[in-house]
């Protein structure tokens, strides 16, 4: 059993010493490749800590590939060269994500420099330097400049049937700055209930702040309603119009299932995070949870790092008016992460309908670029051992596999053969997690590869 002292952690919270302790012995060799960890109970109760910790410790392992999770088995240990051995944390994640041999990626969700309006965007921010020279010198309001949050209401109100007042838009610096915001507002004392399975980087950001988190599994509607109200979470935070990674659009009757939860304390909110609702491909974007919520019990939550670029750190969220008021009052001494140049330029560019615009070149490129993958898996020999699932939800969808393979043989295969693959069974906490079941993010797809990629990922897995 492993087994650590915390007494000399320093400033370490308790789950980053744990990580710490285990990728030094894993990096020292002192745990061999693919030796089995103690489950996070059983590790749990001999550190006499909390699972969570625990839980928080694997996870970061496990994002940064020093371990590995066998669905109904527990976590291992990776197998690691000498060269990644001895490299730094940095070094270990630039080898592993921007390796010149990747051919295709199928997880990441990176911009195309030929996408951006690049001539648009350049035309309004010299307008802006032009026009606006006094006010982009005066320091802009705690939530951003008034343009801006008035076109976000304008936005939102035409194109996501939402109203709501310019006066309850906090502009910031992307969702994570926004994430630290409304932990200070809402309070370290409550328990945030996320999804399961879910992406993985929201847990670590709400435990970096030293909140609990309870994950909730999710059934075909969603989040399950009857496991959240045995959480006994306060704040649950959900992708309703688009889960990630299953794409799992929740239904009319089980929204209010949720808000009717959220309205039975005081205390309880829904944090909704419309992150790529712009994007649905079939039919008209999925109206938000926001857009039925009467009593103030939603917190809405969307970026511009999806319709405009992933570069573009420019977020904000829609908070109700009761909650508006706390931040008025208590947290209005922030200053506003985004600067104003680039707040100016962005109010010019969706006023003038060049935000419109946009969102439908790169629906139209969305589409053609996710037809052509899967006409390029249709065409394949062995299409009838595959079953495409949510196809028409967004950006990605789910390919499930009649293999024998285990999940990290496919990434492995895939790997040699030049792509970047991830499995929905990696995205599961808690819950039991399916194999065998691809994510496939056409989003960053060289369209000139697809037909390759996809004759590589086959031949990986059935050769």
């Amino acid at each position: 059993m492993l087994t650590y002292s915390f007494e000399n952690r320093g400033s370490d919270s308790l789950y980053e010493y744990l990580y710490k302790q285990i990728k030094s012995d894993i990096l020292e060799f002192r745990l061999a490749p693919n030796e089995k960890l103690p489950s996070k109970r059983s590790l749990a109760k001999h550190l006499n800590i909390s699972v969570i910790t625990v839980e928080g410790a694997y996870s970061q392992l496990l994002a940064e590939g020093y371990i590995y999770s066998q669905p109904k088995s527990g976590y291992y240990v990776s197998a690691l060269n000498t060269t990644t051995a001895n490299a730094s944390e940095h070094t270990h994640r630039e080898s592993t994500e921007n390796a010149a041999e990747i051919f295709a990626d199928f997880v990441g969700a990176h911009s195309e420099k030929n996408a951006f309006p690049f001539n648009t965007w350049a035309k309004l921010m010299r307008e802006t330097m032009s026009d606006s020279t006094e006010k982009l010198m005066v320091r802009s309001p705690s939530a951003g400049v008034w343009e801006l949050r008035e076109a976000i209401a304008e936005h939102l109100r035409s194109f996501r049937g939402m109203d709501v007042r310019p006066e309850q838009i906090v502009v910031g610096a992307g969702t994570e700055y926004l994430y630290g915001l409304i932990i200070q507002l809402l309070g370290r004392d409550r328990c945030y209930a996320i999804e399961d399975p879910g992406y993985g980087k929201i847990s670590r950001i709400y435990k970096s702040n030293e909140v609990e988190c309870a994950f909730i599994p999710m059934d075909a509607q969603g989040i399950d309603p009857v496991a959240l109200e045995k959480s006994c979470a306060d704040i649950l935070h959900i992708s309703p119009s688009h889960h990630f990674p299953s794409g799992t659009v929740t239904p009319i009757s089980r929204r209010y299932e949720l808000l009717s939860w959220a309205c039975s304390s005081p205390r309880k909110y829904i944090i909704e995070d419309d992150y790529d609702s712009e994007f649905r491909l079939l039919g008209k974007p999925i109206p938000p949870l926001k857009s039925i919520d009467v009593l103030g019990k939603v917190i809405y939550m969307n970026t511009f790092s999806k319709t405009l670029s992933s570069t573009i750190r420019i977020s904000y969220m829609v908070l109700p008016e009761a909650l508006m008021a706390e931040y008025s009052k208590r947290l209005s001494f922030y200053s506003c992460t985004v600067s104003n140049f680039d707040q100016y330029t962005l109010a010019a560019f969706i006023r003038s309908g060049q935000l419109e615009k946009h969102i439908n070149r790169m629906r139209s490129l969305y589409r053609s670029r996710r037809d052509s993958l899967i006409n390029s898996i249709r065409s394949q020999e062995k299409f009838p051992l595959v079953e495409i699932k949510e196809e028409d939800a967004g950006l990605h969808f789910l390919l499930r596999l009649q293999t024998e393979l285990p999940d990290e043989e496919i990434v492995r295969r895939c790997s040699e053969a030049g792509l970047r693959v991830s499995c929905l069974s990696e995205y599961y906490r808690n819950a039991d997690a399916p194999s065998h079941t691809l994510l496939i993010n056409y989003s960053s797809l060289d369209s000139e590869r697809i037909q390759d990629a996809v004759d590589r990922l086959f031949k990986s897995i059935w050769a």
